[in-house]
């Protein structure tokens, strides 16, 4: 396939684009600086400009593109860039292919969203049926999906990645953690009870590469692990893997001084499951935990052992 991509130098899209082309995919990424190679081309989404004629050939769009939700403290200006930046990229995608002849319209986008959809859904099981939830991320994620309609209306297969917490040592929700519970300062964060949608980076791959050959697939896929967890067990799975204590609690109030508005983000339940990837037939290569977060910091399981 040729597959252009947006997003291609965050940690998802790096480690999809490699993936993409070990596998014998031509990727051709989508960047706002000057074109450095034949597998770049320029775009500008802030302006909403880029080229259709870009589009003609390609048998897919992936549009990972969007600023870090936890990058940085939501002060309002920040909170502005988290949506424009999602916002404005997929728009000016779906709106390149909605002005392409039918002929030369990609197949498919591959559209990231995230599970924060849902908002906080407390110790309630949702699949994709569920409607959206409230609050910041919540309104973003609506918005967001909403900016790929008009490839839809094209025609375009169009597949929301609701993404959950990929875990890896390099990035995603471990990369900050690590450092701290390697020193025996792993914590809960508040009660623990508040439910995380964690996967396996290889399974967010996987799943990846998995919706863009189905074409009988379209619209939202919660691309989360099947088994989701309480933020206390993975805090205590996380030491166990690490053999390292994991016994304190950082309680509500100091994450709301630390991170400010993020916190209650920080500190939502989303008990998110992954229903449409089931029903599919998609094989899950850790479904569990414990194996996921072995596989992430490179130790072996016991049941490998």
């Amino acid at each position: 396939m040729r597959i252009l991509m947006a997003g291609a130098s965050g940690f998802l899209g790096t480690t999809l684009a490699e993936r993409l082309r070990d596998g014998g995919h031509d990727v051709v990424r989508l960047v706002r600086r000057a074109v450095e190679g034949a597998d770049e081309a320029s775009w500008k989404p802030s302006a909403g400009q880029l080229d259709p004629a870009l589009l003609v050939g390609a048998d897919a769009v992936v549009n990972l593109a969007g600023a870090g939700v936890g990058d940085k403290r939501w002060t309002a200006r920040y909170k502005s860039l988290i949506r424009s930046s999602r916002v404005d990229s997929t728009g000016t995608i779906a709106r390149a292919i909605r002005q392409l002849p039918a002929e030369d319209r990609p197949k498919v986008l591959l559209q990231s969203s995230a599970v924060g959809w849902y908002g906080d859904t407390g110790d309630r099981e949702v699949t994709e049926e569920a409607p959206a939830g409230t609050g910041f991320l919540a309104d973003v994620c609506r918005v967001w999906e909403a900016a790929a309609r008009p490839a839809e209306d094209a025609g375009t297969r169009v597949v929301l990645l609701r993404t959950g917490l990929p875990l890896a040592a390099n990035g995603g929700l471990l990369k900050p953690q690590m450092p701290l519970f390697r020193l025996g300062a792993g914590a809960k964060l508040g009660g623990g009870k508040q439910w995380v949608p964690w996967i396996a980076l290889a399974d967010w791959l996987a799943a990846a590469e998995f919706l863009l050959a189905r074409d009988d697939l379209a619209g939202p896929v919660n691309v989360v692990g099947p088994r989701p967890v309480t933020n206390a067990e993975f805090t205590r799975t996380l030491g166990r893997v690490l053999n390292r204590p994991a016994l304190l609690q950082v309680p509500g109030l100091a994450l709301q001084v630390a991170l400010g508005e993020f916190a209650h983000e920080a500190l939502r339940s989303q008990r998110v499951l992954p229903g449409v990837l089931e029903r599919a037939g998609f094989t899950f290569a850790y479904p569990n935990l414990e194996s996921a977060l072995h596989a992430a910091v490179g130790t072996e399981s016991p049941a490998a052992a």
